[in-house]
């Protein structure tokens, strides 16, 4: 069956003091219903998602009971892909027609971590003492490695964070909005090695909501409807050493990040060679350029000469984070997934203002990560 994005919103990712998440995820649903140019009465199915609510299908005394089917999930930072996935498999199966994902999260300053939750999640308190409980720790670990295996070197690092604040600085609706000049970011404090301050995203506050629809549905309401080509969620592998894994394998696996891209480019019809905009997910500098191979757009080793020549800025080959990604918007992670939906839509519609792709974009990307190491990939179209 096919299927077609109607209508997105957002709720700008930042500090919203005196705002609960269920409120923000309200703005975003309103925002997307209005894109959409449907009213809550119109919604049959709802889906939302967030870490820091305990049951996000609240929201719903504020939209209307309506008694629609809202169901609720969360798989980390790949949180949003899997409630557009969710959304998108309850419609083939026929349980209704037009339905609605919401994303939401608020989560204090400071860094992400498990530490607290590690008897909870089957690992004891030995993995917290490693440092691989506490996010920047891990991927800077998991970063040093891959500079030292592929040759990548810390310029590579500096010039993916000066690409990311500058995209935001054109992004009105972005939360980091100045550009940070490469020395700037090349000489501030190193947070852990090899990741200095301006390399990491921050937690933050915000929500994003994406209505989706039958293809013949979409008709009704535009001319213009975004088409979903694929929604593909994908698991960890033994032998992927993701986070939350409890040990090194002797003998490597491709990630679920390789495997989410490989199979969404064999649903969708395309290759990565197809896409005119993308989002990958970009934590901190060192997963956006290690995810720019396990998502297909280059072997390992070859960013360096990719982001140094300029091919993932706005107007290069392949324009990766338009939107200044988690670097420049932060992270609400139940949020981030449809965040990045978002912004591939604004591209693809040509409505994304100053930070417009050129070359009028036909096909993009959108790739999340998170632990215990999962992914989720769609490809979207006009």
């Amino acid at each position: 069956m096919d299927l077609a994005i109607l209508g997105t919103g957002l709720m700008p990712f930042g500090r919203h003091d005196g705002v609960t998440p269920i409120e923000m995820g309200v703005h975003a649903a309103h925002a997307a219903l209005e894109d959409a140019g449907l009213g809550w009465s119109d919604v049959q199915l709802a889906f939302a998602g967030s870490l820091e609510v305990l049951q996000p299908d609240t929201m719903i005394r504020h939209m209307g009971l309506t008694g629609i089917p809202f169901t609720t999930l969360y798989n980390g930072c790949a949180t949003g892909g899997n409630l557009l996935l969710s959304a998108a498999n309850a419609i083939t199966a026929g349980a209704g027609d037009i339905a609605i994902a919401v994303g939401m999260d608020k989560h204090p300053r400071g860094a992400f971590s498990v530490g607290d939750t590690l008897e909870s999640i089957g690992l004891g308190q030995w993995y917290g003492e490693t440092g691989l409980a506490l996010n920047p720790q891990y991927f800077a670990m998991k970063t040093q490695r891959y500079m030292h295996d592929h040759g990548i070197t810390e310029d590579c690092l500096h010039r993916t964070a000066v690409k990311a604040f500058h995209n935001g600085s054109l992004t009105d609706h972005a939360w980091r909005r100045k550009a940070i000049p490469y020395e700037e970011i090349a000489d501030a404090s190193m947070v852990c090695d090899p990741l200095r301050k301006f390399h990491f995203c921050s937690p933050s506050e915000g929500a994003a909501a994406v209505v989706l629809c039958r293809a013949d549905v979409a008709r009704r309401y535009t001319s213009n409807p975004v088409q979903l080509r694929a929604d593909v969620f994908r698991t960890r592998n033994y032998g992927s050493f993701e986070t939350l894994s409890p040990s090194m394998p002797v003998k490597d696996a491709p990630s679920p990040s390789v495997q989410a891209s490989q199979a969404a480019f064999e649903m969708a019809g395309v290759g990565p060679e197809d896409i005119d905009v993308a989002q990958v997910q970009d934590t901190e500098v060192g997963h956006e350029i290690m995810h720019l191979a396990e998502c297909g757009f280059c072997k390992d080793g070859e960013q360096e000469a990719l982001i140094r020549d300029g091919e993932t800025a706005l107007d290069g080959k392949i324009p990766i984070n338009t939107d200044g990604g988690l670097l420049a918007n932060g992270e609400p992670i139940g949020a981030s997934g449809l965040r990045q939906v978002h912004e591939v839509c604004l591209q693809l519609r040509g409505r994304a203002g100053r930070h417009q792709v050129p070359g009028d974009p036909k096909t993009g990307f959108t790739h999340v990560y998170g632990f215990p190491g999962v992914s989720c990939v769609t490809v979207l179209s006009v």
